[in-house]
C-alpha cells in the first residue's frame, strides 16, 4: 500500500461543557471518506459510548456529534498530518502533532483519554510535555483489537464516566 502525506481533515468537536477529551491517533479511510471519528463500521467506539450511557448508538454525523457534546466529551486525534499508508498506525511517519491548547481553552476539559497504544505514545511524545496533563489510556476500540470483545471494552471503557 502507499504511504501518503495527509493533513487532518476533521476538526475538533467540543463546546464549552466539555469535560473530557478522547483522543485518537489519526482518522481511518473510512474515517476521513465520512470526514468524521471513527467512521469505519467494525471499529466500536461508538458501540462502546452508547453502551456507557445507555442509548442507542448514533450513525450519522449530526447524530454523533451531538452524542458528544450531550455528553459533555470532546474528540479529536493527536496527530494534525502525518505519513501513513491507507489506516495502519503502525506505518505513521513524519508526524506533526494537533494543538490540543484551544480545546482546554475552550472548555471544561479537565481528563483526557487516550483510544490505544499508538495514540498514548504520539500523546506522551507530543502533547503531554507541552501540556503537563498526562492521560489515561484505554484499550482500542479498533478492529485491530480482536482480542477485547465489546462487553470488556464497555467495562474496561466505564473509567470516563
Amino acid at each position: 500500500m502507499e504511504t501518503k502525506h495527509i493533513i487532518h481533515p476533521i476538526p475538533p468537536t467540543f463546546d464549552e461543557n466539555s469535560e473530557i477529551l478522547i483522543l485518537g491517533s489519526f482518522p481511518s479511510v473510512k474515517s476521513r471518506e465520512m470526514g468524521y471519528f471513527y467512521g469505519h463500521p467494525q471499529n466500536r467506539f461508538w458501540k462502546i459510548v452508547a453502551a456507557l450511557h445507555d442509548e442507542s448508538v448514533p450513525m450519522t454525523v449530526p447524530e454523533r456529534k451531538s452524542f458528544l457534546l450531550r455528553h459533555h466529551i470532546a474528540a479529536w486525534d493527536v496527530i494534525a498530518s502525518c505519513s501513513i499508508a491507507g489506516s495502519s498506525d503502525s506505518s505513521i511517519r513524519d508526524v506533526v502533532p494537533n494543538d490540543l491548547r484551544p480545546i482546554l481553552k475552550g472548555s471544561k476539559v479537565a481528563r483526557i483519554f487516550v483510544n490505544g497504544r499508538k495514540a498514548e505514545e504520539y500523546y506522551k511524545n507530543y502533547q503531554e510535555p507541552q501540556l503537563g496533563i498526562s492521560a489515561v489510556c484505554l484499550p482500542s476500540s479498533s478492529p485491530a483489537n480482536a482480542a477485547w470483545s465489546l462487553d470488556r471494552l464497555v467495562q474496561a471503557w466505564k473509567v470516563i464516566l
